[in-house]
């Protein structure tokens, strides 16, 4: 919702997702949700692409301005989701990764997966071209310069 409402009027907001945790597809409560509030906005497009992430990158060739990181929180599962839509992120562009920072009276632990990436890539050897821009709550933004 707060992504529609602060995009501008000709972007496309693409948004992945499954939606694969209900039995019945005609009552996934969750999808219903998801439409109702980005659809409360009238700002941009949306592109609902229901799909895993790593089944939308197979065919994905749009440059992307702001990427948010929020699916499978197994290491290897965010690591897959950097490596395949990365490289789609335009200079100057930005990356979320949501639950990937400890904070005061959070939930996160240094076991998460996207703690673990984010240690990983940004805060020990640094992933070239790539520096950590903003820290909120449990995000970590990054940006990419080159």
């Amino acid at each position: 919702m707060a992504l529609r409402e602060g995009m501008n009027a000709e972007a496309t907001l693409s948004l992945v997702d499954p939606f694969h945790l209900s039995r019945a597809p005609m009552l996934n409560f969750t999808k219903l949700a998801a439409g109702r509030t980005v659809n409360n906005h009238s700002n941009g497009t949306v592109a609902w692409i229901e799909k895993f992430s790593h089944e939308a990158a197979r065919n994905w060739k749009d440059p992307i301005d702001l990427l948010v990181v929020d699916g499978d929180h197994a290491e290897a599962a965010v690591e897959r989701d950097w490596n395949d839509w990365s490289g789609f992120v335009v200079a100057g562009g930005i990356a979320i990764f949501h639950d990937a920072r400890l904070f005061d009276g959070g939930w996160t632990s240094p076991h998460y997966g996207p703690v673990k990436l984010v240690n990983k890539l940004f805060r020990s050897a640094g992933t070239p071209g790539w520096s950590i821009k903003e820290e909120i709550h449990s995000m970590v933004v990054v940006q990419r310069h080159c």
